[in-house]
C-alpha cells in the first residue's frame, strides 16, 4: 500500500484516486465537501456534451 495515500495520513485512498482519474479524462469537476461528525458529499460534474439528451428517466432525476 502506498503510504501517501493511507487514511492515517490524510490520503484520499485508491477509490477516490480511481474516480479523480477517470473525471480528468472527461473534463468534468469533483466538488468534495467535508464536515467532521457530519460526512463527506462528493459531487462530481460532467460536461454537457457528454450526457445524452433523453437518456435519464424522470424517476432518476427525482431521486
Amino acid at each position: 500500500m502506498d503510504k501517501a495515500r493511507s487514511r492515517q495520513t490524510g490520503g484520499s485512498g485508491l477509490g477516490l484516486a480511481i474516480v479523480k482519474h477517470a473525471l480528468s479524462h472527461h473534463d468534468a469537476r469533483l466538488e468534495v465537501l467535508s464536515e467532521p461528525g457530519s460526512g463527506t458529499r462528493f459531487i462530481f460534474t460532467l460536461p454537457n456534451r457528454l450526457i445524452v439528451p433523453g437518456a435519464l428517466s424522470e424517476n432518476a432525476l427525482n431521486n
